[in-house]
């Protein structure tokens, strides 16, 4: 199983991006799926996950009504589209997967342990 994300650049305060992650070895649909976001110095922070087997999404308070995560199964992809971007979202941004439904099983989809997946990260930085 590989996560590949892309999409993360520079953007003015604002602005918009959108992230996508390629996924191959497994079918999107069968897992749930999210993106965590790491800023220099900081640790890992949930940013938004879709639920396996639905299209329900859980996202962070400092996101919400800006995030947006979605799922194309037919191309295998999961995106985060980002609006109304600020400074303080700059990091690198993850894609992971849980393949093993500890997320449906305790509906905690906000510990990066829970997914056991990752991509290898996408820099978005947003300048004021």
């Amino acid at each position: 199983v590989q996560l590949q994300a892309s999409g993360g650049g520079s953007v003015q305060t604002g602005g918009s991006l959108r992230l996508s992650c390629v996924v191959s070895g497994l079918s999107l649909s069968d897992y749930a799926m999210s993106w965590f976001r790491q800023a220099p110095g900081k640790e890992r922070e949930f940013v938004t996950a879709i639920e396996y087997n639905s299209d329900s999404t859980w996202p962070a308070d400092s996101v919400r009504g800006r995030f947006f995560i979605s799922r194309d199964s037919a191309k295998n992809t999961v995106y985060l589209q980002m609006n109304s971007l600020k400074p303080e979202d700059t990091a690198v941004y993850y894609c992971a997967a849980d393949l093993t439904l500890l997320t449906y099983q305790t509906g905690n989809y906000y510990q990066p342990g829970q997914y056991n997946t990752w991509g290898q990260g996408t820099m978005v930085t947003v300048s004021s």
